[in-house]
């Protein structure tokens, strides 16, 4: 005989689980997470507060993190470190409005797109060594300045203090606005065309299409982007400044992760370079929980408009 259907509330109550269970699951990858970012982080945190001797030390406080405040070049570090942070916005303006072009399948677009996501590929300090060759003094920039008559604008990108910092800016714009791009094409190709085609039929220009239109379709990519973005210069840029500066000349392209890696492994100060990790670190979490914050006040604010 065949078996009669189970009923809708049979069935509910086979799939009832208990609240715990899905978390369960989650366990193992949560165990794993905690293991190889956690376990790291906590030593750094702890190594902080000591006079390291070997693989630990006693206990000395706060005196890490004084003699780490009383250094001049950390205040420097500091100060390019955020700094760097103005590439965040400029490659948020140049990825949105390329991606729109590229979206509207201008001519060459394909081409155009290899040859922007291009530099993106190649690993960072290829990147830096090129753009190094480019920007040096007797560099293709500036012979290619030298050659269509403006001599007055080359100048010594790499060897200057005070253009060293804008050229490491340039070259991180250059290389990391390629993920940008592809990353807003790839959202603009999977969105409802129908907005973006009534907008054009009611007459709307170009810029009236991308400030209503295009710009609050890509909101929570820009949020993403801008979070993964501004994670990346504090965090993210030692490869960029070590391979075309180390640093200088001077203390003008010094960051926080080179300031790190100079007392860790060439002054042999642990215990500093862990003050300074734990500073980078908690700066980081202040940036990504304001700006989730941010992120999620303006989901809240588009929820009661749409209600």
């Amino acid at each position: 005989m065949p078996h009669a259907a189970a009923s809708p509330a049979k069935i509910s109550t086979m799939l009832k689980t208990r609240p715990y269970v899905p978390y369960l699951y989650c366990l193992p990858a949560v165990a794993l997470l905690a293991l190889v970012f956690g376990y790291p982080m906590i030593r750094v945190v702890d190594f902080s507060t000591r006079l390291i001797r070997g693989s630990s030390g006693p206990f000395i406080g706060l005196d890490n993190f004084r003699n780490t405040l009383d250094d001049p070049t950390f205040h420097d570090a500091w100060t390019h470190s955020l700094t760097l942070l103005i590439a965040v916005p400029v490659m948020l303006a140049i990825s949105v409005l390329v991606s729109v072009l590229l979206y509207e399948q201008v001519r060459g677009w394909r081409v155009f797109r290899t040859v922007l996501f291009a530099p993106y590929v190649l690993a960072v300090p290829i990147a830096a060594i090129i753009a190094s060759y480019l920007f040096q003094l007797h560099g293709a920039v500036n012979e290619l300045l030298a050659a269509v008559g403006l001599d007055r604008l080359a100048i010594d990108w790499i060897g200057s203090e005070d253009y060293s910092l804008m050229t490491v800016l340039i070259v991180i714009v250059w290389r990391e606005v390629g993920f940008g791009i592809v990353l807003f094409l790839a959202r603009l190709m999977s969105q409802d065309t129908d907005p973006l085609e009534a907008a054009t039929i009611d007459g709307a220009s170009w810029w009236q299409r991308l400030r209503y239109v295009v710009i609050p379709e890509l909101r929570p990519t820009i949020e993403l982007y801008v979070v993964v973005s501004a994670i990346t210069m504090l965090s993210s840029v030692f490869g960029y400044v070590y391979t075309l500066t180390h640093g200088g000349p001077g203390t003008s392209t010094m960051i926080l992760e080179l300031y790190i890696y100079n007392l860790g492994e060439v002054e042999s100060a642990p215990g500093i370079a862990s003050a300074v990790a734990t500073i980078l670190l908690a700066a980081t979490t202040v940036l990504i929980v304001l700006l989730f914050w941010v992120r999620r006040r303006g989901a809240r604010r588009d929820l009661a408009e749409s209600l």
